[in-house]
């Protein structure tokens, strides 16, 4: 059964938010009590952090589909909706986050980073909030936000300091268990390692960790053998140990060969050109294997390697290999920049920046107008289209924002289709535009009609004195007996 999964293609999704209440407050003696609606309660994230007790991805290759709780709906008398749980996902230190077109989205490196996979919905405001000066009493609440739906590809890559490579069998296993506290697994045939092994190794007083990656063979970087499965994990090692087998029972085969393929195969993986290497004559205890080891060690050091003769079984040449990748360590880690505190940069939006574009789209019949932007499409999903109401609101906000106004600039005429959303999901209806200048309320050329009109006010005064004047009238009429 797999113990190790270090690929995974996951589906997350993200809380939606509660809808919002539309309720008035009511009491006895207290009829009209005004708007008490509450606000719906925002959506769970969806959040990928590192874990250092997590080394594999297996839990999500059994289960791939995770999911945040939703946002509880306000209620009345001012109650505000619950906020959904944010699911927290613990990851391998060195999970790389990507999407289905393969590009990086986040690169999670050290215990406790973590990256937002998908947002929660907004909560939907309630007619509390909704109420102003001009709209006492809302009928109507804003719906919920539905949370994020996506799809992301995780990918382990081993966090280590430095990569043994190598062909199978060439003793990678044997030495990790020697030189550090590691228990691999060992035997006598081919692809005996089929998942990276960590050790850490402590030489004076620098302390670092080692990965065995499983063998490599011609093509591993095309999909041949187990490569290109785990050949991944050694891009973030700093130095590169080739250990080359001296008493191989293939006639085939020799060290300066097998050095020559692995490096063709990391070329072609790329990005490791340079990284340091040190090449490790293995299995020196063995006769045959000690006079390879002399014969091949001039070509070795000739093209610029330093080379150490040791042999895992017989424990030679460990120390003092050990405290050389101590110091090709050190010497990275200084090298390694500074890292800084992540600067937050501010960029304010242009005066003229309206956050939202009209574009005309010719079917081959009636033209079509599609606005796209952030607060246009978000409000057409908190709209509930079935409330005459919210559908007003909804046209006001969409006029003071500008819209009609650019529809006109566009072209667009009474009647015109006009899209709100991407393709996939717009909301289509016909345009109907909201007329403001008053003009029609107009009639011959000097007259407004609008000035006869009585103001409230004045009007139940002369109402009230005209009740008056009948009363006194009505005295006066009065004839005693």
């Amino acid at each position: 059964m797999t113990t190790f999964v270090d690929r995974v293609e996951l589906h997350v999704a993200a809380g939606n938010g509660g809808h919002g209440c539309a309720s008035v407050h009511r009491e006895k003696f207290k009829p009209l009590g005004g708007p008490d609606g509450g606000n719906g309660g925002r959506g769970g994230d969806v959040i990928l952090t590192v874990d250092q007790s997590v080394t594999t991805l297996l839990d999500y290759h059994h289960s791939p589909h995770r999911k945040a709780t939703n946002g509880k709906p306000g209620e009345g008398g001012n109650r505000s909706g619950k906020d959904g749980q944010d699911l927290v996902l613990p990851v391998p230190d060195g999970t790389v986050v990507l999407d289905k077109a393969g590009n990086v989205l986040a690169d999670l490196v050290g215990h406790g980073t973590s990256y937002v996979a998908a947002q929660g919905g907004r909560g939907g405001l309630g007619n509390a909030a909704l109420a102003s000066a001009r709209r006492k009493a809302p009928g109507f609440a804003l719906l919920g936000e539905p949370g994020d739906l996506r799809d992301v590809v995780l990918e382990l890559k081993t966090v280590a300091d430095v990569a043994l490579v190598g062909y199978p069998s060439a003793g990678k296993s044997s030495l990790i268990s020697v030189l550090s506290a590691a228990k691999p697994k060992i035997a006598d045939y081919p692809f005996t390692t089929l998942v990276p092994n960590l050790g850490v190794v402590t030489a004076g007083s620098t302390v670092y960790t080692i990965a065995d990656v499983p063998g490599l063979i011609p093509g591993a970087s095309q999909g041949k053998g187990l490569g290109l499965e785990f050949l991944r994990h050694v891009e973030r090692c700093s130095v590169l140990v080739h250990v080359l087998d001296t008493a191989t029972l293939e006639s085939d085969r020799d060290p300066l060969s097998d050095l020559d393929t692995i490096e063709e195969e990391l070329r072609q993986y790329g990005g490791l050109d340079n990284r340091p290497r040190i090449v490790v004559l293995n299995k020196v205890d063995v006769p045959d294997g000690k006079d390879l080891a002399d014969m091949v060690r001039p070509d070795l050091q000739a093209r610029g390697y330093r080379v150490f003769e040791v042999s895992a079984v017989a424990h030679i040449g460990l120390r003092e290999l050990s405290f050389a990748l101590a110091e090709l360590v050190a010497q990275a880690r200084a090298a390694k920049p500074k890292e800084e505190a992540t600067r937050l940069v501010i960029r304010p939006k242009a005066v003229d920046d309206a956050g939202f574009t009209v574009t005309r789209e010719d079917t081959g019949g009636e033209p079509l107008f599609r606005v796209r932007g952030e607060k246009p499409e978000r409000w057409v999903r908190q709209t509930d289209f079935n409330n005459d109401e919210a559908v007003g609101y909804l046209a006001d906000r969409l006029n003071r924002l500008g819209v009609e106004e650019q529809l006109m600039k566009a072209g667009a005429r009474s009647g015109d289709g006009v899209a709100i959303g991407p393709e996939e999901n717009a909301v289509v209806f016909d345009w109907e535009p909201t007329v403001t200048a008053g003009a029609e309320m107009l009639g011959r050329r000097g007259e407004d009609h609008r000035f006869e009109a009585p103001r409230p006010a004045a009007q139940r005064r002369r109402d009230r004195q005209a009740e008056r004047d009948d009363a006194e009238q009505e005295y006066d009429d009065f004839e005693p007996f």
